[in-house]
């Protein structure tokens, strides 16, 4: 195997020339899918973060935390409409310059190998998780057309994990050109397959982007209300 030809970043597609030492073994995957410029790129989220969205505090004005909650979640959880439903969101990254031109490429361009390379991260933030099922947001058939794949669902796939499509959508209008209160109060975007048992099942939701919660806690809702015992999130930005 010509090694040049075959370790290239999935994300710049520079040659990736080998690490050597024990950092190199334990993490071999990340070092032949994503080079160390483009993983210095990603900004990781951790530190003193909302403990139910991971919006990072540094980032937000004192006036807006509540304690361990941000203000958006405290108003989430005092609407009696949507408290309780969604348990936790985690985000892996900041959704930086360089994250939104990598998510375009992924989202609105089409390049399916990306899974390969979000998927690496994915894998590392379940280390020691466990759910009964992992259920990717759906796109509604119109915009599944449009971009050819889930690309919530293939990085699940990437990852060596079945999903399960539970949810279907019933198209709308991009949820990126709404106002947080248009989100809030949209009525329910998703149906439920109900031939599925959900009773005491632990649900981990899959999405590319956490904005203002509001797909994630509409789908929440719909899998809480058909039995899911508790019901958690994963995001690759916030």
């Amino acid at each position: 195997m010509n090694f040049l030809s075959q370790n290239r970043c999935l994300i710049c597609q520079e040659i990736i020339y080998p690490d050597i030492g024990w950092r190199a073994i334990f993490s071999r995957e990340k070092e032949q899918r994503v080079c160390a410029d483009c993983d210095a790129k990603f900004e990781k989220i951790e530190g003193d973060i909302c403990r139910m969205c991971s919006r990072p505090f540094q980032l937000l004005d004192e006036q807006f935390r509540d304690g361990e909650l941000c203000h958006d979640c405290t108003r989430w959880e005092e609407d009696p409409d949507w408290q309780g439903f969604l348990q936790k969101n985690t985000s892996i990254f900041l959704y930086n310059d360089f994250l939104k031109e990598v998510m375009a490429k992924y989202k609105f361009r089409g390049d399916y190998v990306l899974a390969k390379a979000f998927a690496v991260y994915f894998k590392e933030v379940m280390k020691g998780w466990e759910a009964d099922l992992f259920v990717p947001i759906p796109l509604s058939e119109e915009r599944l057309y449009e971009r050819g794949f889930n690309q919530a669902a293939a990085i699940l796939t990437e990852s060596g994990i079945m999903p399960t499509d539970i949810l279907s959508r019933v198209h709308t209008e991009k949820q990126s050109k709404k106002s947080r209160s248009e989100r809030i109060h949209l009525p329910q975007v998703f149906q439920i397959d109900t031939h599925i048992n959900l009773h005491g099942k632990k649900v981990i939701l899959m999405d590319d982007i956490y904005t203002t919660g509001s797909t994630l806690r509409h789908a929440a809702k719909l899998l809480k209300q058909a039995g899911a015992d508790a019901v958690w999130s994963i995001t690759i930005a916030r």
